[in-house]
C-alpha cells in the first residue's frame, strides 16, 4: 500500500467520502485523477471503480444554461475540477457555434456549485488556471476580476481554491479566511526535463536558470537553488509614452547575469502566451553564446500558433519547450518535436487525498525532498 492509499483510505480520519465532478472543460485530465485515486483505494483493498460523478451543462439554442448533476453528492468532501482556460469546448448559440471563453466556464463552475444545492458536506474548486488571474492588480479605472470571482467563491461556499502557478499568488489576500494552495510542479518539471533530455549536464559550469522578467524572479530562483546553479534575469525596457492593446510596448529585453556562453539554459514562467517575448529571449541570449535553450510554462497556450516556434526550432534558437497538461493542448502541440508534456495528474491526487484528510501536503510528499531524491539518483 502506498503512502497516498494509506492517508486517502484510512476511513477514521477522512472528512467524508470523496467525490470528483470534472467538468467538460477537464475530462481528460479529470480522468487520469480519477485513476489514480482508484489505483491507490484499489491497492488498500478498497473495490471502487470510481469516484468521479457525471456533471453537465447543458445549453438552450439562446444561450442560456444549466447545471446538471447526475447522481447524489450529499455528505461528499466534493472536488470541482475545471480548466477556464479550454477554448476546444464548443456550444451552440442562434445556431452557431461558440468557442467557450473563461467567462463562459467559471459561470458553469457557479451552475455546478449551485446544482450541488447545499449537499456536499464541503466544496473544493481545483481550478489549475485561475479565472482572471491575469487582471489581478488595479491600474487607473480598471476592474479586479480575479479578486471578485474568489470572493463570489466563498460566498457560495466554496472551502478551498487549488490552483497552480498563479500569475500573482497575492490574490489570494482578497479571501483570507477560504482555504488557498498555490502550487509550484517544479519537481514534475525537473522530472520531465531529466526523463526527456538524456545528455543534459545540471553542473554549475554547463548549466543555468535564466529568468524571463522581474515577475518570475521567485520561480526561477527556486530551481536555482535546488540545482545549485547561477542565476540571471531578464528586465522589460518599455516604451511609456505608448499604449498598445491597453500596456506600454517591451523596447527591449535587457539581460542581467553573469556571462551564459556556452552554457545550456532553463527559462520558466508562468505562462506562454503569444511566446514572441520567450523567442526574443531566445535570440538575445544566443547572441551572447549561449548553448542549448529550454523554455518552460505551466500554460502553453500559443494564442499566435506554433510557426514561429516551429522556425526557432529549425534554426537552432529553441531546443524545447515544457509544459504541463494543466490547461488544454492542441492536438498539433502535442505533435511537435520540440514540446515536452508534464503530467501533473498524480500530483492533484496527493492534494485530493491531503486536503480530504485535513492533513499537510507534505506529509504525503515533500517537493524539495523528492527533487533531492531525483537529483542524487541522476547523479549516480
Amino acid at each position: 500500500m502506498t503512502a497516498a492509499s494509506e492517508i486517502l483510505f484510512n476511513q477514521s480520519s477522512s472528512v467524508a467520502p470523496v467525490g470528483l465532478i470534472a467538468t467538460e472543460s477537464a475530462t481528460e485530465l479529470g480522468r487520469k485523477i480519477d485513476d489514480y485515486l482508484v489505483q491507490w483505494a484499489r491497492s488498500g483493498g478498497y473495490d471502487i471503480d470510481t469516484f468521479a460523478i457525471e456533471a453537465q451543462c447543458p445549453r438552450f439554442s439562446s444561450g442560456d444554461g444549466k447545471g446538471l448533476i447526475k447522481s447524489t453528492v450529499r455528505g461528499k468532501d466534493l472536488f470541482i475540477l475545471i480548466d477556464v482556460g479550454n477554448y476546444n469546448c464548443k456550444y451552440q448559440m442562434f445556431s452557431q457555434e461558440n468557442s467557450m471563453s473563461p467567462d463562459d466556464h467559471y459561470q458553469d463552475l457557479k451552475r455546478i456549485i449551485q446544482a450541488a444545492s447545499g449537499k456536499a458536506h464541503r466544496i473544493n474548486v481545483i481550478m489549475p488556471t485561475l479565472y482572471g488571474g491575469r487582471q489581478h492588480r488595479r491600474n487607473y479605472r480598471e476592474s479586479l476580476d480575479c479578486a471578485c470571482a474568489l470572493q463570489e467563491l466563498e460566498a457560495m461556499g466554496v472551502s478551498n481554491i487549488i490552483t497552480f502557478d498563479a500569475h500573482d499568488p497575492r490574490v489570494q489576500n482578497a479571501v483570507p479566511l477560504m482555504g488557498f494552495d498555490n502550487v509550484m510542479p517544479t519537481y514534475q518539471v525537473l522530472k520531465a526535463l531529466l526523463k526527456d533530455i538524456k545528455d543534459i549536464n545540471l553542473s554549475k559550469e554547463s548549466f543555468m536558470i535564466v529568468s524571463p522578467d522581474e515577475g518570475a524572479l521567485n520561480r526561477n530562483m527556486y530551481y536555482a537553488s535546488v540545482l545549485g546553479v547561477e542565476l540571471g534575469m531578464f528586465y522589460k525596457r518599455r516604451d511609456y509614452s505608448t499604449i498598445v492593446n491597453g500596456r506600454n510596448p517591451i523596447v527591449a529585453h535587457e539581460y542581467l547575469g553573469n556571462s551564459v556562453e556556452g552554457k545550456d539554459i532553463f527559462i520558466a514562467d508562468d505562462i506562454i502566451s503569444s511566446g514572441e517575448s520567450m523567442l526574443d529571449l531566445a535570440y538575445a541570449l544566443k547572441e551572447k553564446k549561449a548553448g542549448r535553450i529550454f523554455a518552460y510554462a505551466t500554460y502553453t497556450i500559443f494564442t499566435n500558433g506554433l510557426e514561429k516556434f516551429d522556425k526557432a526550432y529549425e534554426e537552432g534558437y529553441i531546443d524545447g519547450v515544457f509544459g504541463t497538461n494543466l490547461t488544454y493542448r492542441t492536438p498539433e502541440l502535442l505533435s511537435r518535436p520540440w514540446f515536452h508534456e508534464v503530467d501533473v495528474s498524480k500530483y492533484i491526487a496527493y492534494f485530493i487525498a491531503s486536503i480530504n484528510h485535513d492533513v499537510s501536503i507534505s506529509t504525503v510528499i515533500d517537493p524539495h525532498e523528492k527533487i533531492k531524491q531525483l537529483l542524487a539518483k541522476y547523479n549516480k
